[in-house]
């Protein structure tokens, strides 16, 4: 009797366009059997024979000399079988193919799923990682989520293993007649994103290059279209690349969600919006700014003396904290309060991501109330925040932040598609929205805003700034220091109407050598620009095409019907006709990326300079070459020159920087 599992494949996550983001693989492991007595039902040796030889052909294709194999099939002490260190892991089907056909005695595989995250550093924690777990019970390995949306939905993307339970001869073959239990797998299903790839590349190099330069602690940013909650990218630092896993004993937290925080002046956004709602809001009333006591203690301006004897008006463009404390208690703290629960402070947003806090609200005494009305005293998380800015796009409605489009079955038939989440409305007319998102253009004016960096020419925008203290974790008030703060934006576009908001955290930045704003806007500006291109249609939202069958075409053939596409070919191989390509028919990658073939003869070592993580899997994969991948970003060095002959086994290592 023969049991065997029939081994469910997960499913895949792809971006909006149905550019894959994480897809299911397949590695392999070599072993090599070493004891005699080890025979099939032929009498054939199912054992090593010829060691030199085997170790010899193995050579080939394992990144280690012939002396080193020898040295693992010669054991000091007797063993069935042996492994071959690291070397012999995570084998590709192509490297498992080439040592399949030298037919050597006693030499086997088995194979593990694998996980592939072809972009790299790519909205890391929002993806999540999928990794091997082990099942005690069964003895069997499976891919498991652990984090993101992998662990989310795990259940959703794993499917169910089938198993055959079948009366087999002496040579493996299914006996006639014989009764046979059959369960097929069940696939998983595909999860697509919210997120668009070329945004979401685009931050990650913003992202990278403030962390180079400035250093900070942590960041994030999240671009959101604000009437639907579809979010369309998401970052933080630090992070980690979940294909090579480098980064990630350092930034295991999902700072979107795990992370909470004192957001500051952003915070002020909400409190005008209470208090225009509420009928609280005199703009023409004028009050001493500067400081202002509550209860005995004093609240200063962040400009120590003040503007003098000034109009509400300008109280959110300055970012007057005393402005503030003043329209709080014009509010009252019963009517405040009530409107922090309109906005969800205090709760979960449910979110698709694990580990949800919750943040806390201090609100105890006169001056915990006081100090909240300009985004102190109050924790909250990132994806709170955005929920509460949704409400400037929908006339007041709030809507939940979401980052899954559809799901859809392994047919791709869509088995879940995207619903708009209302959540509440925290502010019951459009004049209250529109009161808030015209103080916010003012943030942009020259002369009484604290954002006129953040312009960007004549478009419509609409910001507010935050400058948050943190807490002393040693107690006892807040840091001191000049970069001992949470700098932040939030922006929406267009400023009257709003549809996309961008918002961005820097915290305690360690190489402050330019003001926070300006750090801000290097990843703001950018990003704005984009967004509004996306918005005027000027920036093709879709970009994907499919990826055609070029086996069996000559390269020219293949070459035209590629640039047609938009793609770029890259030949290894130095004859004429197609004998494998990377990317399989069918599969849907972006315009604009490289697609390696391979053709038959010597292959060389291509200039890798510019090249992206997903550029060097392909080349991998097609070569059998064993790749070292340091840093991030994009190539800038090879260990091997330019034309250099390589085949399968040959060490690379490459140097990637952003």
């Amino acid at each position: 009797m023969r049991n065997q599992v029939l081994k469910a494949t997960r499913g895949n996550i792809y971006d909006r366009n149905g550019l894959a983001v994480a897809q299911d693989t397949h590695q392999y492991t070599v072993y090599a059997i070493l004891d005699k007595s080890s025979i099939n039902y032929k009498n054939k040796p199912e054992h090593v024979v010829n060691k030199a030889e085997t170790a010899q052909k193995l050579a080939e294709v394992l990144p280690l000399s012939a002396q080193q194999i020898l040295h693992y099939l010669e054991p000091q002490h007797a063993a069935f079988q042996v492994q071959f260190g690291g070397a012999g892991n995570g084998l590709t089907k192509a490297q498992k193919d080439k040592i399949v056909k030298m037919k050597l005695p006693g030499i086997k595989f088995f194979e593990t799923q694998a996980r592939l995250y072809p972009n790299g550093n790519f909205a890391s924690h929002v993806v999540g990682l999928a990794s091997p777990k082990y099942d005690k019970k069964s003895g069997r390995q499976s891919l498991g989520g652990t984090m993101g949306l992998e662990a989310w939905y795990d259940k959703v993307l794993a499917g169910k293993d089938g198993y055959q339970v079948s009366s087999v001869d002496a040579a493996n073959y299914q006996t006639p007649n014989s009764v046979q239990t059959y369960q097929a797998p069940k696939d998983g299903k595909n999860v697509y994103l919210t997120i668009d790839s070329q945004l979401q590349e685009y931050l990650e190099t913003r992202m990278s290059y403030v962390q180079k330069a400035y250093n900070p602690v942590s960041m994030t940013a999240i671009v959101e279209d604000m009437k639907t909650g579809k979010v369309l990218a998401a970052s933080q630092r630090p992070t980690f690349n979940p294909q090579t896993k480098q980064g990630m004993s350092k930034s295991y937290r999902n700072i979107l969600v795990q992370d909470t925080f004192e957001p500051g002046s952003v915070f002020k956004v909400l409190t005008l919006a209470a208090a225009a709602n509420s009928g609280n809001y005199h703009p023409n009333q004028y009050y001493n700014s500067g400081s202002v006591t509550v209860n005995g203690s004093v609240i200063h301006d962040w400009q120590p003396r003040g503007w003098g004897n000034i109009p509400f008006s300008q109280a959110f463009p300055r970012s007057s904290n005393t402005g503030f404390v003043h329209i709080e208690q014009q509010m009252g703290a019963k009517t405040w309060r009530s409107y922090l629960r309109k906005f969800h402070i205090g709760q979960k947003t449910g979110v698709t991501l694990p580990g949800e806090q919750v943040g806390l609200l201090a609100f105890n005494s006169p001056i915990d109330q006081a100090v909240t009305s300009f985004g102190q005293g109050v924790n909250v998380n990132v994806m709170q925040m955005m929920q509460a800015f949704s409400s400037l796009a929908n006339n007041g409605q709030m809507v939940k932040p979401q980052f899954v489009d559809k799901i859809t079955d392994p047919n791709g038939k869509t088995i879940s598609g995207y619903q708009v989440k209302n959540v509440g409305q925290p502010v019951y007319s459009k004049e209250t929205a529109q009161v808030v998102l015209a103080n916010m253009r003012r943030v942009l004016n020259k002369r009484i805003g604290t954002g006129s960096v953040y312009q960007i020419g004549n478009e419509s925008i609409a910001v507010k700034t935050g400058t948050a203290q943190i807490a002393n974790p040693k107690g006892g008030g807040y840091l001191k220091g000049d970069s001992n703060y949470t700098f932040s934006v939030v922006g929406v576009t267009p400023a009257k109407h709003p549809r996309y908001c961008i918002y961005i955290t820097v915290k305690q930045p360690r190489h402050m050598s330019k003001p926070a704003e300006v750090i801000l806007s290097s990843i703001f500006k950018p990003m704005m620009t984009r967004i509004i291109l996306m918005s005027k249609n000027q920036l093709n939202e879709s970009t994907a095409v499919t990826i055609p069958d070029l086996v069996g075409q000559s390269y020219a053939q293949a070459e035209k019907l590629a640039n047609k596409l938009g793609l770029r070919l890259v030949k290894l191989g130095n004859e004429g006709k197609i004998t494998a390509q990377a990317y399989p028919k069918g599969q849907k990658e972006q315009s604009g990326k490289r697609l390696f073939v391979l053709t038959g003869g010597e292959i060389t070592c291509p200039n890798m300079k510019g090249w992206k993580i997903d550029d060097l899997h392909q080349f991998a994969d097609l070569t059998g070459v064993k790749l070292e991948v340091k840093g991030t970003g994009t190539v800038h060095a090879q260990s091997i020159a330019v034309n250099a002959a390589v085949k399968s086994g040959t060490k690379i290592t490459v140097k990637l920087k952003e």
